[in-house]
C-alpha cells in the first residue's frame, strides 16, 4: 500500500516524464488529457486482484512510472549490446511506456476498475476490484490507443505498434507480430521487444515487493540444533562442581 504522500509523489514524476521526454503540441495535449482525468488515474490500481501487480489505490501511476524507468535502462543495455537505436527515438520508448496500460483508466464517462462488492470474492479470491460492466469490451491497448486518438494525441506508427504489443507473447493477439518466419513480417525496431521487457521486469518487481515478505513471513521456521563440543562432553563427565567451573570457564 502507498501512503497519500508517496500517491502525490508518483503523480508527479508522471507528469515529470511527460515534461522532460514528449515534445512539441502532443506534450501539451497530453497533460491536458492526463489533467483532465487526474482524480480518477491518481487512485488507480494496476490490476483488480491482489495476485497480481499493484492491485492497490495509487498501484496504476506507481507502475507506469516503473515501466519507463525500466524502459530507459533496459534500452541503454540493448543500445551497449548494439541494437540499432536509429530505427526509433527515446520519445517514442518513453510515450509508448507512458500510455502503454492506458485503456485500464476506462473511457470518458465509466472507470475500468471499481470497488468489488461482493464479500466473498474479496475474501477468497482475493478481488478488491471488478470490471466496470457499464464500460463496453475492449482491449487495453484498443482502447488506449482509442482515448489518445480520439483527445487528438498524435501517435507514430512505432508507438501504435509498441502500445499494440506491449504484453508480448502473453496475448494471442501478438503472435502475428513476434511468431513470425517471415523477416518481412517481423517488427521493424527493437522498440515493442525493449517496451514489453521493462513492462514484465516491473511487474515482477511489483509480485516480488508484494508477495515476497509474505512468503518469508509465513515460511516454517528452521530448528536450530545445538552441536555438542568436545568442551560439552568433557563438562558432562565431570562430577566435581569445582572442576566444572572451572572447565567452564576456560
Amino acid at each position: 500500500m502507498l501512503t497519500a504522500e508517496q500517491i502525490q509523489v508518483n503523480w508527479e514524476v508522471f507528469l515529470s516524464n511527460i515534461n522532460t521526454w514528449i515534445t512539441g503540441e502532443r506534450k501539451e495535449k497530453l497533460l491536458t488529457f492526463y489533467k483532465k482525468y487526474e482524480e480518477r488515474i491518481i487512485m488507480m490500481p494496476a490490476a483488480h486482484k491482489k495476485e497480481y501487480h499493484n492491485a492497490f489505490p495509487g498501484g496504476y501511476v506507481d507502475h507506469v512510472n516503473r515501466v519507463v524507468e525500466c524502459c530507459l535502462k533496459i534500452n541503454d543495455v540493448w543500445t551497449e549490446m548494439g541494437v540499432d537505436t536509429s530505427t526509433y527515438t527515446l520519445e517514442e520508448l518513453v510515450f509508448s511506456a507512458i500510455n502503454h496500460d492506458l485503456g485500464k483508466i476506462g473511457d470518458e464517462n465509466h472507470e475500468s476498475y471499481i470497488p468489488q462488492d461482493d464479500k466473498w470474492r474479496r475474501e477468497k479470491l482475493g478481488e478488491d476490484y471488478k470490471f466496470n460492466d457499464k464500460l463496453p469490451f475492449a482491449s487495453v491497448p484498443d482502447r488506449g490507443l482509442f482515448l489518445l486518438q480520439s483527445h487528438g494525441i498524435q501517435y507514430t506508427f512505432n508507438e501504435m505498434i509498441t502500445i499494440q504489443t506491449h504484453d508480448g507473447l502473453y496475448d494471442d493477439a501478438n503472435k502475428k507480430y513476434f511468431m513470425s518466419y517471415i523477416p518481412e513480417n517481423k517488427p521493424r525496431t527493437s522498440l515493442p521487444y525493449i517496451v514489453h521487457q521493462g513492462d514484465l521486469m516491473a511487474a515482477r518487481i511489483e509480485f516480488e515487493k508484494e508477495w515476497f515478505p509474505k512468503f518469508k513471513k509465513d515460511a516454517p521456521k528452521k530448528e536450530v540444533k545445538k552441536t555438542t563440543t568436545s568442551k560439552d562432553k568433557a563438562l558432562s563427565n565431570l562430577k566435581n562442581p569445582n572442576l566444572k567451573s572451572i572447565l567452564d570457564s576456560l
